[in-house]
């Protein structure tokens, strides 16, 4: 579980996050949403020791944040960021890349490192590619690569800031499948998503935040009966006659 209490965080003088209390566990697919500039970001940062902690404490697995390098925080939860450039390298080298928490200097890669690269590229439906350079995939086959470097690092929890921003509808929802899979796999998958009805169509767990504060925190088929998503968005969630899918109901 990675555990955090009453933490305070930013960018200098500027507070972010305010005496924050949340929780994500190992098997479920947890979505953070909000309105831009509600911390969501800002949250994923902080869990992974990227900005310092202005109040509070983070735990991960019982471990303290603070007493923990930046290997064995690596080692324990992977980062997919929003914004991401194509390297010049090979599928199969960017997700060897997954492996760097775990060599000793020099690295050097092992028959284990490759075999585990392997299997992550054919869990994420990227094996085919492994030889082609990034620069020559499709944006959502660009993705996957990076969801293989995830898995690839062999980590409890992968956190990713808005997974499907720039993908068309049919690799958001492969995408999606691939993390609800890896959830049902075991990992806590904690994923920042702008789009509703995905989030709560495919979450286990969905964490409000507004104003650097969590104001919902349930499974979606409870918080879609809650006002909240109304009052911080201006539109509610609908669950669909089948409780499959959910769609925006519009305020009239």
């Amino acid at each position: 579980m990675i555990e955090l209490r009453n933490v305070t965080a930013g960018y200098g003088k500027h507070t972010v996050l305010s005496n924050l209390s949340v929780a994500f566990e190992k098997g479920k697919l947890t979505s953070i949403v909000g309105v831009n500039g509600c911390g969501k970001s800002t949250l994923l940062k902080a869990v992974l020791g990227m900005i310092p902690l202005g109040g509070g404490e983070i735990f991960i697995d019982g471990r303290a944040l603070g007493n923990m390098t930046r290997n064995e925080i690596a080692r324990k939860a992977a980062y997919l960021s929003q914004g991401k450039n194509t390297p010049d390298m090979t599928v199969e080298q960017l997700v060897l890349h997954g492996r760097f928490p775990h060599l000793n200097y020099p690295r050097r890669y092992t028959a284990q490192d490759r075999d585990i690269a392997v299997l992550a590229m054919e869990q994420a439906g990227i094996a085919d590619a492994a030889r082609k350079p990034l620069h020559t995939l499709s944006g959502g086959m660009r993705q996957n690569a990076y969801i293989a470097m995830a898995l690839a690092q062999n980590t409890d929890y992968i956190l990713l800031d808005e997974p499907t921003t720039y993908l068309d509808i049919g690799h958001q929802l492969e995408l999606m499948h691939i993390l609800r899979g890896l959830a049902g796999d075991g990992k806590g998958i904690i994923a920042v998503m702008h789009d509703l009805p995905m989030a709560f169509t495919f979450s286990d767990s969905i964490v409000l935040l507004n104003n650097g504060q969590v104001i919902g925190n349930d499974a979606p088929n409870q918080l879609c009966k809650q006002q909240t998503i109304s009052h911080v968005f201006g539109v509610a969630i609908e669950r669909s006659a089948d409780g499959q899918t959910y769609r925006y109901q519009y305020k009239a």
